[in-house]
């Protein structure tokens, strides 16, 4: 499998671009602010073909580029359900920031129109798009619809987990003590090898993360772990 990724934007959020191998169809997976670029680098250097936006949440930070995206290469965006709604406002279900201020962070370029072609998925729901399969499991608590994408080797976690730290819950549809269930329910039973791509940050491993995330000790011990309120 070939995966390629990339920081973008204010939020230094991580896109990512999935293929089964170089000149193939591929994946692209949460392209947020300022990640056009970005991904045609990508597309050109290992001769891909979009074949789907994939998001793991509905968060502004990582659905800003996906309406010119879709538009671009005449793909579908895939979201869950419970998230579907974001699209159709990513700021203000994201958080309360003027237009202008929108604006400046772009240089006076502002992407954030709803995609034409809007598909949803659903936990458990098997995706076999572009020579990958790849399991979606939904993970509530970042926001309503927050999912995750597993391989055998890999967990595209969005902002469920992250290297050291796990998703907010403070934001407009987070829930705590759904965010809880979710790490209980997905990360705590996964395999230590298996590779974590998170929405933010360097990449990890579950067992790095059982191992030193001061989030998930608690959940190991079987008490409760405080909320995480930084980052976004």
């Amino acid at each position: 499998m070939l995966i390629a990724g990339f920081p973008a934007g204010s939020w230094a959020t991580n896109c990512f671009v999935m293929a089964a191998g170089p000149g193939e169809p591929c994946l692209i997976v949460d392209p947020g602010q300022e990640s056009i670029d970005g991904v045609h680098e990508i597309l050109r250097e290992h001769r891909l073909h979009p074949a789907a936006v994939l998001l793991t949440h509905g968060h502004i930070d990582h659905v800003w580029s996906v309406a010119p995206l879709t538009s671009e290469f005449e793909v579908p965006a895939l979201i869950h359900g419970d998230d579907r709604y974001r699209l159709e406002d990513p700021a203000g279900s994201s958080f309360t920031a003027a237009r202008e201020q929108l604006l400046a962070m772009t240089k006076n370029t502002l992407e954030l129109t709803e995609p034409s072609d809007v598909r949803l998925f659903a936990d458990g729901e098997k995706l076999d798009i572009a020579g990958l399969e790849l399991t979606v499991r939904h993970a509530p608590g970042h926001t309503e619809g927050s999912s995750v994408f597993l391989t055998d080797e890999i967990m595209v976690s969005g902002d469920l987990l992250f290297a050291g730290s796990i998703g907010r819950t403070d934001l407009p549809g987070g829930d705590h003590s759904a965010m809880l269930e979710s790490l209980r329910r997905l990360v705590l039973p996964a395999d230590d090898e298996l590779i974590v791509l998170p929405g933010h940050g360097p990449q990890t491993t579950i067992g790095q993360e059982r191992a030193s995330n001061p989030f998930l000790r608690p959940l190991i011990e079987g008490l409760d772990t405080p909320a995480n309120t930084r980052g976004l």
